[in-house]
């Protein structure tokens, strides 16, 4: 059954990834419907943190989150383990502050910014209540 957990985590990951790579590499004139506030989420200053783009750190992040999951599902150990709630938890902090920023601050919204947000937040909630 902790398969399974790990299976779905697996899932969220690799859509948060595969958001995180169209938010990196493709035009914004693509992504975007300009009547739907994308753009605004996209070049606002909350997009940049240290001056990079913060769809490159999600790349470097859920591709880490990844490799340490087959990892774990692979070999499990304590090790993996908290690596991997660490990361969620860590990721689901910084989901909530952006879903707050795009409600609360811009009144706008980044489709590929919410799967993230949401798959972390929804990772969170699995390792909260999935138990063995």
């Amino acid at each position: 059954m902790d398969k399974i957990k790990y299976l779905f985590l697996l899932v969220l990951f690799t859509a948060s990834l595969i958001s995180s790579i169209i938010l990196s590499f493709t035009p914004t004139s693509i992504i975007c419907d300009i009547n739907k506030g994308c753009e605004v989420v996209h070049y606002s200053l909350y997009n940049y943190t240290f001056g990079i783009q913060n769809s490159h750190y999600g790349i470097a992040a859920f591709a880490l989150m990844i490799f340490l999951t087959l990892s774990h599902l692979k070999k499990p150990n304590k090790n993996k383990r908290i690596l991997i709630y660490s990361g969620i938890v860590i990721g689901s902090i910084i989901a909530a502050r952006f879903l707050y920023i795009q409600q609360f601050i811009l009144g706008a919204y980044c489709k590929y910014c919410i799967v993230i947000d949401l798959s972390m937040l929804t990772a969170l909630i699995i390792i909260l209540t999935w138990r063995k």
